[in-house]
């Protein structure tokens, strides 16, 4: 606690606030069995020019806290005195998002089993079920090139994200963006059960696609079941109530 409190008094207000929405929604992800080992990144740009929160490598992130969140900047220098390492193949690809993309405040990259098989597979997601509908025409593609180490293929993974912000790396896992923490959220969890219904209904045999028609109704009506607060607001903070009830030590 006392490492926090001392961290805390040398950053703003704004930065440990984001700190601590990044540090909770860590916790929220393992909670829901989205973690990977010590792999896989979320990270949050902060309002300092060029420097944005990565999770320390060489933690689960079920240890994630506040204070143990790595300040770095768009060419992955330390901002902060954090004793923790960053992984190269977080900061690459997440790095040149924050750098050219103004609304990409979030970013989140999962290898979760359902969206690494969904992206995996020909065709990637199909517009087969109510998750999977929402996202229908918004999914940008990129193909498997090795682990993403190298500047050199940021290019093409700009150029195939184009002006959509939810993509499927294909062979590889999910990646999505929001303007907020909490839209970033709600968008990986609804792609994450449109993925797992899909590999259910696949088990089963060949899906029924749904037409563009009932797609285009449904993509114009979602707005309607939505709650004050903007897009995922309440939905993240439910989330985060749940994960306080099981270990609230993210908040240090």
């Amino acid at each position: 606690m006392a490492t926090a409190v001392l961290r805390n008094s040398q950053m703003s207000a704004s930065e440990w606030e984001a700190r601590q929405q990044l540090a909770s929604c860590y916790r929220v992800f393992d909670m829901l069995g989205w973690s990977e080992m010590i792999y896989n990144h979320i990270t949050v740009k902060l309002e300092e020019e060029g420097a944005f929160l990565i999770n320390p490598f060489g933690l689960h992130f079920s240890e994630v806290t506040a204070s143990s969140l790595v300040k770095i900047d768009i060419d992955g220098n330390k901002l902060d005195d954090n004793p923790y390492p960053v992984n190269r193949a977080g900061f690459v690809q997440h790095a040149l998002f924050h750098k050219h993309l103004p609304d990409a405040h979030c970013i989140m990259h999962t290898h979760t089993t359902a969206g690494m098989a969904v992206s995996s597979v020909e065709g990637g997601l199909r517009p087969t079920n109510f998750y999977a509908c929402s996202f229908a025409g918004q999914i940008a593609y990129h193909d498997f090139e090795g682990v993403t180490v190298r500047d050199e293929e940021g290019e093409r993974l700009l150029e195939h994200l184009g002006s959509k912000r939810v993509m499927l790396l294909k062979n590889h896992g999910i990646l999505v963006m929001g303007k907020t923490l909490p839209e970033a959220f709600i968008k990986h969890w609804s792609l994450q059960r449109a993925c797992e219904i899909q590999v259910a209904t696949m088990s089963m045999g060949t899906a029924i696609e749904i037409s563009p028609e009932v797609i285009a109704v449904h993509q114009r009506d979602l707005h309607q079941t939505q709650l004050p607060g903007g897009a995922g607001a309440a939905d993240f903070a439910a989330m985060v109530r749940k994960v306080d009830k099981i270990d609230p030590s993210w908040r240090d």
